[in-house]
């Protein structure tokens, strides 16, 4: 669902040091003493995993670039699935095999359970009172029991049916207005994913009507992204956190927390306006206000915890959706074949209604393959949220110290041949007659993670993803503009909280219904 490690570290680091020279040789001096003497502190004899070697002070950080997933996969293949980084002052541990993940999340899944203290985190979201960021303890598992039991259940996640319904078909609307020109579909899957959450959260869509601009709400959620994607020097040198207030990040993080806070105040206050209209289905902010007036003394959910959990719906569902359905049609028109087989599937089950509905999804096997093979080579996070430590474990005989911090590398994994046959190409086939499915039992395919930190929201996140995917394929057929070809297309990755296609997706869909 997150990946936050660096974006760009390099350039990020030699720009802080132009800015804010005579600073930075101070901080840094008093870090190279700092490391000079832990170095020579080091008392007991621990076996850690390989390491490629290290510079004084930022120990590793060099080697990570700005594409994290790929400079991890290069260190694993020469160094072996489980390595050992000094990222300025965080011990980490980076994992990138089925192997070693499954020791990581089911294992030692509770040793490991814990979060590291991310800097913007802390600061977006509430002081990491959020589920995907809280430290594990008492109040982690109260709420994510919450988001289980009561958010994001089967029950409530198909009492959102009607909302999928009704979004899926004005994201057809939307692009059958284009034709016979062209379309952007990247922008019409990114309205879509998130008119969902919105309605589901707020219980209206912010994409017509005026509310979704006058709020700012997508530059929000872009400058949210870039924020928590991008590099901080104090997830990495916690001891020289200050400097964020020199560099402008801690007052970018605070004005964008504050534009958060401020619709999700008027949304809260908004669902306790006796005058407002009862729906039909509760939407999450309803659910979660009954949740806190039910709440006993001993754990109560305050209303800065209720924002937190609001805005982890919006990070880790947008997002997943909006990627997932997009780096899928570019692998759909690359590959024809598969394209034209998953479409037949379709066709064939739906026959000559216009309207797909949810209760067709389980006969649509290949269509469930392709989007596994989707998860597979571009999880929507590359690198899970990092774990932290809570006490020594031993991983494949090395020793895991308490306060390390651990990253899975999904992407790597994905793309392992120890776990995959010809693992760079995009064959759906490989799935059908398999077990292997993307839920947490399968450490070849974690696109959202396993064990208690694996994400939630799941069952709706494929309920959104599938719908949506199903109804393009029955509704048009698809090419791409005259003057593109597929082998054209531009597949670079774009590394940050969550991996977007650098490039938008233009298609031409012709309707197959009058």
């Amino acid at each position: 669902m997150y990946s936050v490690l660096v974006q760009e570290t390099p350039m990020a680091l030699l720009q802080l040091l132009k800015e804010h020279s005579s600073l930075f040789a101070f901080s840094l001096l008093i870090l190279l003493l700092k490391f000079i003497y832990k170095d020579k502190s080091r008392k007991r004899r621990v076996k850690l995993p390989p390491s490629p070697p290290k510079l004084p002070v930022i120990g590793n950080l060099h080697q990570l670039g700005n594409k994290p997933h790929l400079s991890l996969r290069c260190l694993a293949e020469k160094y072996g699935p489980i390595i050992y980084l000094q990222l300025g002052e965080i011990p980490t541990v980076v994992v990138s095999s089925a192997r070693l993940a499954k020791e990581v999340l089911k294992t030692h899944d509770l040793a490991l359970s814990s979060r590291p203290q991310i800097f913007s985190a802390k600061h977006l979201f509430y002081n990491c009172t959020d589920v995907v960021f809280s430290p594990y303890g008492a109040y982690w598992r109260h709420i994510r029991k919450i988001c289980i039991l009561e958010l994001l259940s089967a029950k409530r996640v198909q009492s959102f049916s009607h909302v999928r319904e009704e979004e899926v078909a004005r994201l057809v609307r939307r692009v059958a207005e284009f034709y016979p020109g062209t379309t952007n579909l990247t922008k019409m899957l990114g309205l879509y994913a998130n008119d969902v959450l919105c309605r589901v959260a707020f219980g209206r869509g912010f994409s017509e009507g005026g509310d979704y601009d006058r709020h700012g709400f997508q530059k929000m959620l872009e400058e949210y992204q870039e924020l928590l994607g991008g590099f901080s020097i104090g997830d990495f040198f916690p001891s020289m956190e200050f400097i964020h207030s020199l560099t402008g990040m801690k007052s970018r993080l605070q004005e964008t927390f504050r534009r958060f806070d401020e619709l999700f105040d008027q949304m809260v206050t908004d669902h306790l306006s006796p005058k407002r209209e009862k729906e039909e289905h509760k939407d999450l902010v309803d659910v979660l206000l009954d949740i806190q007036k039910k709440e006993s003394t001993e754990m109560p959910l305050t209303m800065d915890n209720v924002k937190a959990i609001i805005l982890d719906m919006f990070a880790a569902g947008t997002d997943t959706t909006f990627i997932t359905l997009d780096w899928g049609m570019t692998e759909l028109l690359m590959n024809r074949k598969v394209l034209e087989r998953a479409q037949a599937e379709v066709r064939g089950v739906v026959g000559e209604r216009r309207v797909v509905l949810e209760s067709d999804l389980p006969q649509l096997d290949y269509m469930k393959a392709v989007i596994k093979e989707i998860f597979r080579l571009h999880p929507p996070a590359p690198v899970l949220v990092p774990r932290e430590s809570m006490e020594d474990v031993t991983i494949d005989g090395y020793d895991i110290l308490a306060k390390t911090r651990i990253f899975v590398n999904a992407w790597a994994i994905g793309r392992d041949p120890e776990s995959w046959e010809d693992p760079e190409a995009f064959e759906p086939e490989r799935f059908i007659g398999s077990t292997i499915d993307f839920k947490g039992q399968d450490f070849e395919l974690i696109p959202f993670g396993a064990g208690r930190r694996g994400c939630p929201a799941v069952t709706f996140g494929t309920a959104t993803i599938e719908l949506a995917l199903a109804q393009l394929l029955h509704t048009f057929d698809w090419e791409l503009p005259l003057d593109t070809a597929a082998k054209d297309l531009d597949m670079t990755e774009v590394f940050g909280i969550t991996m977007h296609r650098i490039a938008n997706l233009i298609v031409v869909a012709r309707p197959r219904f009058p």
